[in-house]
């Protein structure tokens, strides 16, 4: 089931915000590999950056997940209106 104020969720959440830039890392990583294995002999670091990039970016998007965000919830604290 969807949170009430779910578009709102999708465009000011830290948490969507943060796995939105786990996902490009994510996506961006076979991409960077494939490059600097053309320029580049060893491409460790790259490997080791992209995949710490995204890791701590989906870390960070589960620790604003948990928080209370003002402007999306106001003083529901992601209840429903019908439970105040």
């Amino acid at each position: 089931m969807l949170v009430h104020n779910w578009r709102t969720v999708l465009r000011r959440a830290w948490s969507v915000r943060l796995m939105g830039l786990a996902l490009l890392f994510i996506v961006l990583e076979p991409v960077s590999n494939v490059l600097a294995a053309t320029w580049v002999s060893g491409n460790l670091y790259i490997q080791l950056a992209m995949s710490t990039a995204s890791g701590l970016f989906a870390a960070a998007a589960i620790v604003a997940r948990i928080f209370v965000q003002q402007k999306i919830s106001g003083e529901l604290n992601g209840k429903p209106p019908a439970e105040r």
